[in-house]
């Protein structure tokens, strides 16, 4: 009879269980990990790869733009993981902009919108505003950008206004996308400082009703981001980021006056400002005919009906106000256009100077009066309309210019 040793299968026994418990919970554990959503790959790549590697995580994304495809909504739960890898360095801008475009084609829902939203705040940068800033109505007045149509910079213009008023404004903004001027580029050829730290434009809010929140500054994540958005951008594929700015105001107004380029935001991004705690608001679509063409402003037009959703506690509404209600003189959309930042400067501080009474004056009375509203300082859109006309007149919107000038230049 053949002896058997009890050490050598004791032996094979043991190193099965070895290389089980390594595919196990070595690279298996791994992979489960790196597939959950809100995971980061934190294994730095090898020097010797020689080309690039699909990450587990891009799994992920993959996986949720198939589910896009589908036509099926994400969750809270996947939003939130999703925004964790876009603003994250381990997925590459093909995969980042392939997830943007298929959540574009499905269309955003309301829900999905308020999660990107609350997940990107919840990364930006606080500004430190005491209690007696924060007592009063803070206001924004910004409009998505994205009509093309190459208007003045009304917001902007209308935002001073209301400093003027002795309304606090939290103007939250960037530089030029889709038009030769940005917010930020026309304060900065104004002469007002852009780029002040977060205390300092916090001491401007309350010391001078005003403040700018250069987005950048605020979002630093969304550095991340830019190469999946431009990468859209020369697909000619818009993405939700597209509207989405005046939603992350990092001062967090309670009153805003959003501008939309399509009728059927405004219903939506209401509903979705009133989900993030704004607690007064207009969100309104302007329209335009041009060369017989329809087509829309994100701000109050002068030249045609505005599609507004208004909300306040306790009360939303869906309206339409045509342009007659008011003391509108005729007006073509190329007396609205603007340049580059120099000459939309000096468009402004022709209009706060009281130097313009022409349909650029109309425009930026109608916004700032529906602004004014909204902040409560008048009883509707018509007496802030004859509110701004006083302010400009007065020369009280020409000084606060020259104010926020000189406190730039000591900054």
């Amino acid at each position: 009879m053949t002896s058997v040793s009890i050490g050598q299968p004791l032996l094979i026994l043991i190193l099965l269980l070895i290389l089980i418990f390594f595919v196990q919970f070595g690279f298996g554990l791994r992979l489960r990990l790196r597939l959950r959503l809100g995971t980061r790959n934190r294994h730095p790549k090898s020097r010797w790869q020689t080309r690039p590697r699909l990450s587990t995580l891009s799994i992920v994304l993959i996986a949720l733009t198939k589910q896009l495809a589908g036509g099926k909504a994400l969750t809270d739960e996947q939003v939130c993981g999703a925004v964790e890898e876009l603003t994250g360095e381990g997925e590459t801008a093909e995969v980042k902009a392939d997830f943007l475009a298929a959540l574009a084609r499905k269309g955003e829902t309301t829900e999905e919108i308020t999660a990107f939203a609350r997940a990107l705040q919840a990364r930006a940068i606080a500004p430190p505003l005491d209690a007696e800033t924060r007592s009063r109505t803070i206001i924004d007045v910004c409009g998505t950008g994205g009509d093309r149509l190459n208007t003045f910079n009304v917001s902007t213009t209308v935002a001073l206004v209301m400093a003027s008023a002795g309304v606090s404004v939290a103007k939250h903004g960037n530089r030029a996308v889709t038009s030769q001027a940005g917010s930020a580029d026309v304060l900065e050829a104004l002469g007002i400082k852009i780029d002040l730290t977060p205390e300092r434009a916090a001491a401007s809010l309350r010391d001078h009703h005003f403040a700018f929140f250069f987005a950048p500054n605020y979002h630093p994540a969304f550095r991340q981001i830019a190469p999946a958005r431009r990468l859209c951008g020369e697909r000619g594929q818009r993405t939700i980021f597209n509207f989405l700015g005046p939603l992350l105001n990092p001062a967090r107004p309670a009153a805003q006056l959003v501008g939309v380029p399509r009728r059927e935001l405004c219903a939506p991004i209401a509903a979705v400002l009133q989900s993030l705690g704004v607690r007064r608001g207009m969100v309104v679509c302007g329209s335009v005919v041009d060369g017989g063409k329809k087509r829309y402003l994100d701000e109050f037009s002068t030249l045609g009906t505005n599609h507004v959703a208004e909300f306040s506690q306790g009360m939303a509404r869906l309206r339409s106000i045509p342009p007659g209600r008011f003391p509108i003189q005729p007006a073509t959309l190329a007396d609205l256009a603007g340049g580059d930042p120099q000459a939309n400067a000096e468009m402004v501080r022709c209009l706060l100077h009281g130097k313009d009474r022409g349909p650029k004056r109309d425009v930026v009375l109608l916004n700032s009066g529906a602004a004014l509203f909204i902040a409560g300082k008048s009883r509707s859109t018509a007496a802030g309309w004859k509110m701004a006309a006083e302010l400009i007149d007065s020369g009280k919107t020409g000084s606060k210019l020259k104010e926020l000038i000189a406190a730039s230049e000591g900054a």
